[in-house]
């Protein structure tokens, strides 16, 4: 029964996720076809003729986070059509991303697009954003914050939702003892992640902290657990980069455990056609940035709000794995999966 509900969750959520994308695409030109086919300059078309804004998008994206490429050019895709300035800033410490916030409320931006890793350090200053009537929306980390703050709208995946989906997929494939590699401590959406994997995984799931901001401590770290419990036959990880570096530390101890991640990029799809990984749970980090700023200045130039302000428009979870990685390799051969 729990489950059913949740599928039920996910489709409405999906529904909304696909209206949203059909009011962007609707809203691209006021003029229709035929006005398009009558005039070459409107069919210059699918960029935006209202005023010119400035959105500003805040993440907790750690220094050479290949996930967060995506993230940003699903943003400059949306600002491009949108004609929208997008103010683009990050940091993985709370503290220094709440100040990031406070920059962009400085700058009376139309519109703030924020993640909510670690929402207490948000709640303060996303205050002041609404206090000074700038709408904003969370996406990517926070689904169970973003309405208690005030946030319009949330885009991203249900993180408890998609550990549990992964720790049926180990079950699925004959799993005995994972190990969920956590890069950041602390990061809600992270934990949530192996919290859903351990709910339905009926082997055993240990969690392993590493450092994600240091590559090579975390391929020692991974390594060292390997060596010390042959029974492991799973790494969960977290990221693309960090199952990457994994497949490494499996090598490197001798072991025959395989590797599992959450999300996509370029090189991990060339992973899981190569069989070095064997699947990724894909969020669509793309999707996640442009519906974002899309969304904002949907708000700012119509009313819109997507799942009425009361319910997510969730991006994934999906599986890639052998069975249909070709049908994402192009995509993500472009940097845009």
């Amino acid at each position: 029964m729990e489950r059913s509900r949740r599928n039920r969750r996910i489709s409405a959520a999906a529904a909304l996720s696909a209206a949203a994308l059909l009011l962007a695409a609707g809203c691209s030109s006021s003029s229709g076809g035929k006005k398009a086919e009558e005039s070459q300059d409107t069919a210059a078309a699918g960029k935006a003729d209202t005023p010119r804004m400035k959105i500003a998008m805040v993440t907790h994206a750690a220094p050479g986070d290949t996930f967060w490429d995506l993230i940003r050019k699903g943003a400059q895709a949306a600002a491009a059509k949108d004609n929208v300035e997008l103010i683009y800033s990050n940091d993985p410490n709370a503290a220094t991303q709440a100040n990031l916030i406070q920059n962009a409320i400085d700058q009376k931006v139309d519109g703030i697009a924020v993640t909510l890793a670690k929402p207490d350090a948000m709640k303060d200053v996303v205050a002041k954003a609404e206090a000074a009537g700038i709408p904003v929306v969370g996406f990517n980390a926070g689904l169970d914050d973003w309405k208690d703050q005030g946030l319009l709208e949330y885009f991203g995946q249900d993180e408890s939702v998609a550990g549990e989906a992964l720790g049926d997929k180990l079950n699925d494939l004959g799993a005995k003892h994972n190990i969920c590699v956590i890069h950041e401590q602390g990061h809600v959406a992270l934990e949530a992640r192996c919290a859903g994997v351990k709910k339905t995984f009926k082997g055993k799931t240990e969690n392993l902290y590493v450092n994600g901001t240091d590559m090579p401590s975390v391929k020692s770290t991974i390594t060292a657990k390997l060596k010390q419990d042959s029974g492991i036959d799973y790494v969960v990880t977290l990221g693309a980069p960090f199952a990457l570096t994994a497949v490494q530390s499996v090598a490197d101890a001798g072991s025959d455990a395989k590797v599992g991640t959450f999300d996509l990029n370029k090189d991990l799809v060339k992973a899981v056609q190569d069989g070095g990984v064997q699947f990724a749970v894909d969020q669509q980090p793309y999707l996640q940035g442009y519906l974002s700023v899309d969304s904002l200045w949907l708000y700012k130039t119509n009313g819109n709000v997507s799942g009425g302000g009361v319910a997510p428009v969730l991006t994934g979870p999906a599986f890639v794995d052998k069975d249909n990685v070709e049908s994402v390799a192009a995509f993500a051969a472009k940097g845009t999966r």
